[in-house]
């Protein structure tokens, strides 16, 4: 696999900016799948939150008139604010208790003083020394025994059958000092909040990052060994936009230069002749013939026609096609994909029967259904495959039906509604490892992909994703993401090699071999996914039947993951 095996790596992940419910749910399903110890960083947009103990009365506006949203959740403490220019992390942990099983009150006051001691050394570290706790009140203080004592990190921690979620948010900049004075924050009147630019200490996030993951191992335990994975350091909306691929030969200047930005300068020539195992051979048998024939009758689009997919001749001969609703045109602009960008055309209501229809001539078992990303549409798209799942079920009793959906830009309502249709596959693919997500698909997010997952997983469904290689990872990172699919508790994993469709593509980095597939098949499934797909030809609806034929449900909390907004 390329390096050596941590016997128990701390995961820290920096995710960028992340809204808090998409932030949320992939903290729960990492808590409720108990699969070994992360750390997430990031930034939230600016957010309000109620601890367990909160009082109403201590938000003192209301949240919208000053930007913010306000959300209860299930940490200790009272209300408290999360916002650009403070650095939150979340701790997912085994900490078990004294009898190895059940942390209790005494546990959880030594956690709460574990991550205490880690702030005050990365405080030390980044040239604030004099930091510590403050008797009466959690959190990390400056000047905690003189006059004028000030709160520099909150903390607001939930410990649970010994495992640990929420955390704390430390102030870096000024941005966050104004949005205090609309709350009693974390119920305690009267003493100010500052941050380390309040305090005179000019430093980056990256800087503060880097202080605490330095000191996160020693915090939690020496056998820890860190294992982390970085999203690109970019918060400007620009950066989250689509790119335009432009006209004619040659690469965009935002994609090579997003690219660059994540360590990716050289790539193979679209020249460069692939290896034996890439080149797929044409295979146009009645099967494939009579497949194309109901496809077209019905006015019917695949993604394994307009993704260019190398296995449709294998997988049409085999009576298996994955139809694409919504239009044939996308609003994202991914770096690997080559179905078209124009602009989209208004949605055929007709669509679901019509692909139902299909799947009863074919007489399929398991149909596979998939969309182009639709920003365009308040739903993202999510209402055409919710009827589409209903038509199939419908038309064809006894089908599997598997979607591979957009992230609906995480808008829970519109996934719920995808969700209470109760496809028996539900398939988002993350792509990519956590580094390259900007120059691959920068209108989408790895925080926020995990959470599209963890919110499908908790609905009792099959979950399923992808990972596309040979766009400049490393095979490290590769484990990471399937180690992050895992703890999630994906059942399904797909992992191919990425073809380059034309000049204003990625460019292909490398061809990573057939043997370094099956190690990554074998490595995913020791780290706990029933299924992994992984070959140099594999493609999300590859296999697709026998991969969930496979697989079973595993037991989830009855408990839901949605949070509650006043």
């Amino acid at each position: 696999m390329g390096g050596r095996a941590l016997s128990r790596p701390l995961r820290v992940r920096w995710l960028g900016r992340v809204p808090y419910h998409e932030a949320l749910a992939l903290q729960r399903a990492l808590f409720r799948h108990g699969q070994g110890d992360h750390l997430l960083l990031l930034e939230h947009p600016p957010v309000y939150t109620l601890g367990v103990r909160a009082k109403v009365e201590h938000v003192l506006v209301p949240p919208g008139s000053v930007g913010a949203e306000l959300v209860e959740t299930d940490r200790g403490g009272d209300v408290t604010y999360h916002g650009p220019g403070q650095l939150v992390g979340y701790p997912v942990l085994n900490r078990p208790g004294k009898h190895g099983v059940t942390a209790g009150m005494a546990d959880t006051v030594g956690y709460v003083h574990s991550i205490e001691s880690l702030l005050i050394g990365a405080l030390a570290d980044l040239g604030l020394p004099g930091a510590g706790p403050l008797a009466r009140f959690p959190g990390v203080w400056i000047d905690p025994d003189g006059p004028s004592p000030r709160k520099i990190a909150a903390i607001g921690v939930k410990l649970s059958r010994g495992r640990t979620m929420h955390g704390f948010a430390l102030n870096v900049t000024d941005e966050p000092l104004a949005m205090f004075g609309h709350i009693v924050p974390c119920g305690i009147d009267g003493l100010a909040v500052t941050s380390l630019a309040a305090e005179g200490v000019e430093v980056s996030m990256h800087q503060v990052v880097d202080a605490v993951v330095a000191r996160a191992a020693a915090a939690w335990g020496d056998e820890l060994e860190i294992e982390r994975q970085d999203v690109a350091w970019f918060h400007r909306p620009t950066d989250l936009s689509a790119f335009s691929r432009g006209e004619g030969a040659g690469e965009p200047v935002r994609l090579t230069g997003r690219l660059a930005a994540a360590g990716v300068t050289e790539g193979l020539a679209i020249s460069t002749r692939k290896p034996e195992w890439l080149r797929a051979k044409a295979h146009m048998g009645t099967e494939y013939l009579s497949l194309r024939k109901t496809v077209r009758d019905l006015g019917l689009v695949t993604v394994c026609e307009d993704a260019g997919c190398p296995n449709i001749y294998e997988c049409w001969s085999d009576g298996t096609a994955t139809f694409m609703i919504n239009g044939d045109r996308c609003t994202r602009a991914c770096g690997f994909c080559l179905v078209d960008t124009d602009k989209p055309l208004a949605l055929d209501g007709d669509e679901p029967r019509r692909v139902a229809e299909a799947i009863a001539r074919m007489g399929l078992a398991h149909a596979v259904i998939t969309a182009v990303a639709r920003d365009d549409l308040a739903d993202g798209g999510a209402g055409a495959f919710a009827a589409t799942i209903r038509a199939i079920h419908a038309a064809v009793p006894g089908c599997a039906v598997e979607v591979l959906i957009s992230d609906c830009k995480g808008d829970a309502a519109s996934l719920d509604s995808i969700f209470a249709a109760h496809p028996e596959v539900l398939n988002h693919n993350l792509e990519t490892v956590a580094r390259l997500q900007r120059a691959v698909r920068p209108s989408a997010g790895y925080a926020r992909s995990l959470g599209v997952l963890a919110r499908a997983k908790a609905a009792g469904l099959i979950t399923k994703s992808g990972i596309i290689v040979g766009m400049g990872e490393s095979d490290d990172e590769v484990l990471g993401a399937l180690a992050d699919l895992a703890g999630i508790g994906t059942d399904i994993v797909t992992i191919g090699q990425y073809l380059r469709p034309t000049t204003t593509h990625l460019p292909v980095a490398r061809w990573v071999e057939p043997a370094q597939f099956a190690a990554f098949k074998a490595a995913g499934e020791a780290l706990g996914i029933g299924h992994v797909e992984s070959s140099p030809m594999t493609r999300s609806s590859y296999h697709a039947r026998q991969a969930a034929e496979g697989v079973t449900v595993t037991a989830t909390d009855a408990a839901e993951l949605g949070v509650s907004f006043v």
